[in-house]
């Protein structure tokens, strides 16, 4: 299955900069794009990184560049594979670049999923939609405020069928600095599965921290 992966080069992780600073960001997720794109092709699938800049590393995939906002640099996406094969339903993915969490076998039920109904989507903490699944051809993105329920309308109003994947790893974007904490108890050791996020968290100086009731990091 082919899976695009959108990546921000220009200002990555911005909502880190508590924590992190410019350079760190960008190597922070360059780690977790790293761990998002062994689980995908652990998971059968074909990754190609829609970024929005050339990015500074040897993906072994392919990468596009569009330095349009995501929403219509994943519309732009869509258009072209509809366009190039407008009665070939072959179903797409999406699945955003912090997922660093991300096993190949919640990878594995989101596109099983995607392939039984015309759009399967794994929903994100808040609203969002961290990954979908879309074989229907006028099916469109609108990733502003709720992208969930926006998805679910635009999926009613084209006549899709619509399958939700609940799963935690799916669920957790690292965007905040307290989702830290769960990439670094719920990584696992090998790659594709927070293993070289959680790896670079850890050859920083971060570490998890109890101490006020509540489990966050510490950074020494």
């Amino acid at each position: 299955m082919e899976v695009l992966v959108p990546f921000s080069t220009d200002r990555p992780k911005s909502r880190l900069s508590a924590v992190l600073d410019p350079d760190e960001r960008k190597a922070f997720a360059r780690a977790m794009l790293r761990d998002v794109l062994d689980a995908v092709r652990a998971a059968d699938g074909d990754p190609r990184v829609l970024a929005t800049g050339p990015v500074e590393a040897d993906l072994a995939c392919p990468v596009d560049v569009d330095e349009r906002p995501l929403t219509d640099a994943v519309n732009a996406a869509l258009d072209a594979r509809v366009d190039d094969s407008p009665e070939d339903a072959t179903p797409v993915a999406v699945v955003m670049a912090d997922l660093a969490l991300a096993t190949p076998e919640a990878l594995r039920e989101l596109f099983a999923a995607g392939r039984e109904a015309d759009v399967a989507i794994a929903p994100g903490r808040g609203g969002g939609t961290n990954a979908f699944v879309a074989s229907h051809p006028a099916f469109r993105v609108d990733y502003h405020g709720a992208s969930y329920l926006d998805h679910r309308r635009i999926a009613a109003e084209v006549g899709a069928s619509v399958a939700v994947v609940d799963s935690h790893r799916l669920a957790t974007d690292v965007d905040e600095p307290a989702d830290l904490a769960e990439l670094l108890i719920h990584a696992e050791a090998d790659e594709g599965s927070g293993g070289r996020a959680a790896r670079w968290l850890r050859d920083a100086g971060f570490a998890l921290d109890a101490t006020e009731g509540r489990v966050g990091v510490e950074r020494e």
